[in-house]
């Protein structure tokens, strides 16, 4: 009788595991399918602002990605706490995808791929000196990995492959024309292209370097002696490349056209005879947008919010479900 009393026992007792297995099993399936739903409703709200939608975290994100290059190891040490007060990345004023952003999505497709991924994913220093820590060298001139970006790279588990694109402020020749009076962007002040009849040509917007806005901390930054990241940076990588509204109107402004222009319809001239033809080439990293901006949904604003708050309860969800899978894998080991 003892013997079939233990037998019954252990039985309720597989049974009740057995039970709670299933429980942490349902848990799972539900935990998946909200997250299902999340997933969707985020790409419903990104879809939303018809392709417009393109964060600081976005753009962050992308560069992260990149997870062999120079400037997401740069990032990562900005972005983690423990590492972003380092004597390395003292110099370094951040990488060029994150240094300005842009009214548009079409200005934003444009310029990136304009500049190209490697410009874009280029990192700037405001002297020769941030440049000299990145990199440290051997005896016999070979990059020393264990030392500079290379070093702190290996530390945390990413290497950096290739040659990367770095710019000294510094070093590079600024415009000297002057600011926009009283322009609280600090606009450079570039008379407008003209035609040979002395009228502006139609469909001309701005110059490339005018159409970049920064926000009150790039704005305030100021090279050794005394120049923005507007006169520095920006205009060596742009110069005076103009922007118009369509291909058709920067064709018919060929004359006046000296050092480039853009089209926001995807028109591109490298420079005066050099065209840029085919498709459209979207660049993985591109400038983010401003809240507010001329070619931000109304709704933009309220959408980035919802999409943040959607995401936070994904990584929630994310945790549940850790959490659930090793319950799940406990009670299954303890039952064999």
């Amino acid at each position: 009788m003892s013997q079939l009393n233990h037998t019954l026992n252990l039985n309720d007792d597989i049974r009740e595991r057995s039970k709670i297995i299933k429980q942490h099993e349902d848990n799972l399936k539900f935990i998946n399918s909200q997250s299902n739903q999340l997933a969707e409703s985020i790409l419903d709200l990104q879809d939303s602002g018809n392709g417009a939608f393109h964060t600081e975290e976005e753009t962050m994100e992308q560069i992260l990605k990149k997870e062999n290059s120079a400037a997401a190891v740069f990032s990562w040490l900005k972005s983690n706490a423990q590492t972003s007060g380092l004597t390395l990345t003292k110099d370094i004023v951040g990488v060029v995808a994150t240094l300005g952003k842009v009214e548009s999505d079409n200005l934003s497709r444009i310029l990136s791929e304009f500049l190209g991924l490697e410009t874009m994913l280029a990192i700037v220093c405001s002297s020769y000196e941030g440049i000299n820590a990145l990199e440290k060298y051997d005896n016999e001139g070979l990059i020393n990995c264990n030392a500079g970006l290379y070093g702190i790279g290996s530390s945390i588990g990413k290497r950096i492959n290739g040659r990367f694109s770095v710019i000294s402020l510094a070093d590079l020749r600024p415009f000297v024309g002057g600011l926009v009076a009283d322009d609280p962007e600090k606009k450079l002040a570039l008379p407008k292209p003209r035609l040979p009849n002395g009228e502006c040509p139609a469909g001309f917007v701005d110059y490339a370097v005018n159409m970049i806005h920064l926000d009150s901390k790039h704005l305030s930054f100021v090279t050794e002696i005394g120049y923005g990241l507007r006169e520095t940076l920006f205009y060596g990588l742009f110069s005076r490349l103009q922007i118009y509204k369509t291909r058709k109107e920067m064709l018919l402004a060929l004359p006046c056209i000296h050092e480039g222009a853009l089209s926001l319809d995807g028109g591109m001239i490298k420079r005066s005879g050099m065209f840029a033809l085919g498709s459209r080439k979207d660049v993985e990293v591109k400038f983010p947008l401003i809240s507010g901006g001329s070619g931000v949904p109304p709704n933009y604003i309220e959408t980035e919010e919802a999409v943040r708050k959607l995401n936070w309860e994904t990584s929630k969800l994310s945790a549940d479900k850790h959490r659930e899978q090793q319950l799940l894998d406990y009670r299954k080991g303890n039952l064999q």
